[in-house]
């Protein structure tokens, strides 16, 4: 493929990037329900609270039911390529510099400093930089910071797929891109995976050595391997424009069918128990979850080749700048939280303005950072 072909994919990791941005802004400040340690909000009323909560909610559902899941896909699809040229050592020595470098930078200095800024903040802590590193490596259980989780299972896949590679010698078969039918099929069987995973492992559940959110593996284990297919039968070119509609109508309906799901879940019982657990309600969102998933992936990549196939100056930039956003953005939306914290308005209005103003200062920074180590 192109060069020129490939510029929708690079905007969709731009798009995919600004939502983790949003998204782990939206988990700062917490549910109209909860505890807004961030943002000094308004007290809502009744309605307000609901209304607030529903949309809050339909947000990190929607986005946490793709956008992971579609930057393993977009992973998985270059790595065939770049293990062809580089063979075993080579790709992953490289993969160990691009991933490993980043998340032990991650580790030894941005965490514990955005750790201290946030316990200073809440009065956790009241001591010296040196006095919190000392607590702080006391009571260090965590490889995988914050988001930087993401660069350590991409390290995991990539030796996975070095290993199976070096055992099978025949890994250029080339094959169609499935049907709407089989595509079904898969959402059905990777949302009854999903649940059965959730029986035993909740959403409250996380592997801490690593910071791995199993519930979520099914579908990240699964759009890698898709991503290694789809290269080789170069499936991105091959999503009709009539596919790529019919799957963007059934995310609609689905984004529209969550609220009612939630009122469903409210008034049957404990409403939690969508989260895990043997549960009529696990199953049908997990259901949910991997078709509205499986449904935005399909749909963006076909609206982004037809439509968004070219960059000017700023998607370009941007472009370079999505790894390294990527990185930073975990500190930088916590620093900026705090500093507006002061300021009181209703907080799904100042989650609004905030989320624009958090997207272009990580970028600005990013941009800044990569000037200073020469990386243009």
């Amino acid at each position: 493929m192109s060069k020129e072909r490939l510029l929708y994919i690079d905007n969709l990791r731009i798009l995919l990037v600004i939502l983790v941005i949003m998204f782990n802004l939206a988990l700062l400040y917490g549910s109209p329900l909860g505890d807004r340690p961030y943002h000094g909000s308004q007290p809502p009323g009744i309605i307000e609270s609901i209304i607030e909560s529903t949309l809050y909610l339909s947000f990190l559902a929607v986005t946490e039911s793709f956008f992971m899941g579609f930057l393993f896909m977009i992973s998985g699809y270059f790595t065939p390529g770049s293990y062809d040229r580089k063979e075993a050592l080579l790709f992953f020595k490289d993969r160990l510099l691009r991933l490993g470098i980043p998340l032990l930078f991650y580790i030894i200095f941005i965490h514990p400093i955005m750790g201290y800024a946030v316990s200073l903040s809440t009065k956790e802590f009241t001591g010296s930089f040196l006095d919190f590193l000392v607590v702080y490596i006391g009571n260090y259980r965590v490889l995988g910071s914050g988001p930087l989780w993401f660069l350590e299972a991409l390290l995991i896949f990539d030796g996975a797929y070095v290993l199976w590679r070096r055992r099978v010698k025949s890994a250029k078969l080339e094959s169609k891109i499935p049907g709407n039918k089989t595509i079904a099929i898969f959402a059905l069987f990777l949302g009854i995976v999903t649940f059965i995973v959730r029986i035993w492992l909740p959403s409250y559940w996380n592997f801490e050595p690593l910071n791995f959110e199993i519930r979520f593996f099914p579908q990240y284990i699964a759009m890698f391997i898709v991503g290694l297919i789809a290269y080789r039968g170069n499936w991105f070119l091959q999503i009709t424009k009539e596919t790529g509609k019919l799957w963007l109508r059934v995310s609609v309906v689905l984004i529209m069918l969550f609220p009612f799901l939630l009122e469903l879940y409210a008034v049957t019982g404990n409403p939690t128990r969508y989260y895990g657990g043997f549960y009529w309600q696990a199953f049908t969102f997990a259901l949910w979850e991997q078709f509205i998933g499986i449904a935005i992936i399909i749909a963006l990549s076909s609206i982004f080749r037809e439509k968004y196939n070219t960059q000017g100056r700023l998607l370009e930039t941007m472009s370079k700048n999505a790894y390294t956003v990527y990185i930073i953005h975990a500190p930088i939306i916590v620093f900026l939280a705090l500093s507006l914290q002061g300021i009181t308005m209703n907080p799904l209005l100042k989650f609004a303005l905030v989320a624009p103003l958090a997207v272009a200062v990580c970028f600005l920074i990013s941009n800044y950072i990569r000037k200073i180590l020469g990386l243009y």
